[in-house]
């Protein structure tokens, strides 16, 4: 599929066309065609005809569509990996072309990733990734539709998202006095950014007089937000801003005038879990974007207000918090223990007898 690419038109190699426009006689710059292809797909085109895989126009002609969807670079590299994986997988069990995959071949894949111990949501993200590229050749009559009947659903668990235990905080950030990490963490734990928004940051976007930080585009979603700074995140970001020395753009800088590297942030985070005796508890530094809402929620926030701060496209994404630090429904609940405790398990406590029993 070709489509129009202005980037590809320069002033003094466009050729041009004559057009008549009313009296006058003038000259317009010639439209040319051509593939526009993600950065970085080439390579992966390249790895794949080394190890003679099929499909390589039709995936080009798929990640050209992705690419002018505007689709983020993490996206479009996981369904990237994805797609290797899978026509590395077709081959091996005897598949030469992609026109002549079948429903049975994706639920074959998906036993034998299972098999290998991947974890059912990565599984299921492949899975989605797969049937959106099966989606696209189907609408354009290249595989037959049928492949994509029935689909295979995989069940995932409802798990909670896990916070920080309020004691472990405290102990995390009495053992930070880096500056520069100090800023880091505190500042992930009071807005809720991905880190992947906040290596990114760049000075510009950070307006310490108002408290807030703009994000011009997610990192999940590509939806603009702001968040608000908190005043000991705002203190802490004020005095690493003092003595930062490097000339990098981003407030987090690293190597060459580029961000941190989520791997350097990782490190620094595991560092100071290990001085504080936490290391074992299995936190990780998206656990401080959980422990923001969690705490939020806990401060009575609404559920409505926490979703924009998060930058979740659905609420239902949000609500998960609100099953995870309901203190009501805490509150109500030792209010009945103490009743029932009191009266003893055969106690002549009062219910309400319009609710049915439960068996």
């Amino acid at each position: 599929m070709m489509t129009f690419d202005t980037n590809s038109i320069t002033s003094d190699d466009r050729p041009t066309l004559p057009v008549r426009h009313g009296r006058f006689n003038i000259t317009v710059p010639q439209i040319t065609y051509q593939a526009s292809c993600p950065p970085g797909l080439e390579n992966s085109l390249e790895r794949m005809a080394e190890k003679d895989l099929f499909g390589k126009k039709l995936i080009r002609r798929y990640f050209s569509y992705l690419y002018r969807r505007r689709l983020s670079k993490s996206t479009i590299k996981s369904y990237e990996v994805t797609l290797f994986a899978f026509i590395t997988f077709l081959k091996a069990n005897g598949r030469y072309f992609i026109e002549t995959i079948v429903r049975d071949d994706i639920g074959v894949y998906v036993e034998y990733e299972q098999d290998r111990g991947m974890s059912l949501n990565t599984v299921n993200t492949r899975l989605r990734a797969i049937y959106a590229f099966l989606q696209f050749l189907a609408d354009r009559e290249i595989i037959h539709p049928k492949v994509l009947n029935r689909k295979i659903r995989i069940k995932l668990s409802d798990t909670l998202p896990r916070a920080i235990d309020p004691e472990d905080i405290r102990c995390l950030l009495k053992m930070i006095v880096n500056r520069r990490d100090r800023a880091l963490i505190l500042t992930l734990l009071r807005t809720g950014m991905r880190i992947g928004e906040l290596l990114n940051t760049k000075l510009i976007d950070i307006n310490l007089a108002e408290k807030r930080i703009d994000i011009f585009e997610a990192q999940k979603n590509r939806v603009g937000r702001v968040v608000y700074i908190s005043n000991d995140a705002l203190t802490a970001l004020k005095r690493w801003l003092k003595v930062k020395k490097s000339t990098s753009d981003y407030i987090f800088g690293g190597h060459g005038g580029r961000p941190l590297s989520y791997e350097a942030a990782r490190m620094v985070f595991i560092k100071y879990l290990r001085k504080a005796g936490l290391d074992h508890k299995g936190y990780t530094l998206h656990a401080l974007r959980h422990t923001f809402a969690s705490e939020l929620l806990n401060a009575g926030m609404r559920l409505e207000c926490l979703q924009q701060l998060l930058g979740h496209s659905s609420i239902e994404m949000t609500r998960r918090y609100a099953r995870l630090t309901d203190n009501r429904r805490k509150e109500e609940y030792f209010e009945a223990m103490k009743i029932i405790e009191k009266e003893g398990i055969g106690g002549h406590y009062r219910r309400d007898h319009s609710i049915p029993a439960i068996y």
